[in-house]
């Protein structure tokens, strides 16, 4: 890897953990991860690509994850909206007025927020494995747990070896990196999707070094709650997105099914879908030329 420059921004009360690499005066590309994922969950590999291509690439860890602030939850609840507020806290603490977002999951639905509440700090968006914003997954899973069928309106729950696969994901507090491994690796087994060829050593190593970075690795469990907390925005609203979208999915993804990308492109004016064949839920390193090369080329063209 490029030489990085790693410091801690403070977001409020708060403070985040966040890497730079490449050359300051390229167009910025910030990468924000999904739920309960660390900033380094960014394969190293794809980050090489993005700046061997000429861009600037930033990526951090949310509140409760990898080497940023813990947070007592019952006490400071945080939404989604704050969420988004910590990464253009992120932006400003590396100087830079407006980025190309790229957001994964959880992380993509942040990057929407961003296009709709701060258009002027959005240069491009990529919305990588997610699904739209103002969606009520929480009310779908708890429908596909009981039993029901999705409601008319409803985009479809996670695929329910997953939801088992989840129930199960996080070992009981105080469990060591063996029992930790144990618990996590049939969750990526789901996630990555049945059709793509599987390294567990690769999960393996990964897994590894999010659980040293963590002091506290059950924290990010709170961003489930946050994302429970209800969104004042509706997909209705992704109608007044400016920003130029590219849409990214794996057409074998457990947690939100492509119906899900192509609710989002379809919400956002002039955004383009891509579909990758057999990609699951995750970001394999297999992936990272191809994934870079759509991400270099969306946020290569000319803009407005």
């Amino acid at each position: 890897m490029q030489e990085n420059n790693e410091k801690m921004i403070d977001a409020g009360e708060v403070q985040l953990w966040a890497e730079d690499f490449g050359v300051p005066e390229d167009p910025t590309v910030l990468l924000l991860m999904g739920a309960q994922a660390q900033g380094v969950q960014w394969n190293d590999g794809l980050v090489r690509r993005l700046v061997k291509g000429g861009r600037r690439v930033i990526r951090y860890d949310h509140r409760d994850t990898g080497r940023s602030s813990r947070v007592d939850f019952a006490a400071h609840p945080y939404t989604v909206a704050d969420m988004a507020s910590d990464a253009l806290a992120v932006l400003d603490g590396f100087g830079v007025e407006r980025a190309h977002l790229v957001g994964a999951s959880l992380g993509g639905v942040i990057a929407q927020r961003l296009a709709l509440t701060d258009p002027h700090r959005v240069l491009t968006l990529t919305s990588l494995s997610s699904q739209p914003l103002g969606t009520d997954m929480v009310g779908a899973v708890q429908r596909a747990m009981a039993g029901l069928a999705p409601l008319p309106d409803q985009l479809p729950p996670p695929a329910a070896d997953l939801l088992v696969a989840l129930a199960t994901s996080f070992p009981e507090p105080g469990t060591g990196l063996d029992g930790y491994l144990t618990a996590r690796m049939p969750l990526w087994r789901v996630l990555h999707g049945p059709d793509l060829p599987f390294d567990e050593e690769e999960y393996r190593v990964m897994e590894e070094l999010v659980h040293r970075r963590a002091d506290d690795i059950a924290a990010a469990l709170n961003h489930t709650l946050a994302g429970a907390a209800g969104e004042s925005f509706t997909t209705a609203d992704l109608a007044s997105v400016t920003a130029p979208t590219l849409v990214l999915h794996g057409t074998r993804d457990p947690m939100f099914p492509p119906p899900h990308a192509e609710a989002t492109a379809a919400a956002i004016p002039g955004a383009r879908l891509t579909m990758l064949e057999g990609m699951g839920h995750t970001l394999p390193a297999a992936l990272d030329e191809r994934l870079a090369a759509e991400i270099l080329a969306h946020t290569g063209q000319p803009l407005a």
